[in-house]
C-alpha cells in the first residue's frame, strides 16, 4: 500500500522506506543536488564577478537574507 505522506517526517519516513528497498533513490537524489548545485554556482559567480565573498554578502543584504 503506497503511504501518502502528511508531515514533514512522513517524507523522512517514505524516503527511508524506499531507500531500504532500493538504492537508486539515494543516487538520483545525489544527481538532482549536484546539478542543482551546479547551476546555482554558475548563476550567482555570473551575476556576482570580481570578489565573490563580498558580492555574495552585498546581493543577500540587499534582498534582505543576511
Amino acid at each position: 500500500m503506497m503511504m501518502h505522506p502528511k508531515k514533514d517526517i512522513d517524507y523522512v519516513e517514505f524516503y527511508a522506506e524506499h531507500l531500504k528497498m532500493d538504492n537508486r533513490y539515494f543516487e538520483h537524489q545525489k544527481t538532482f543536488i549536484e546539478s542543482q548545485m551546479r547551476a546555482s554556482r554558475s548563476f550567482f559567480s555570473g551575476m556576482l564577478e570580481g570578489d565573490f565573498k563580498a558580492n555574495a554578502r552585498a546581493y543577500l543584504r540587499k534582498v534582505g537574507l543576511l
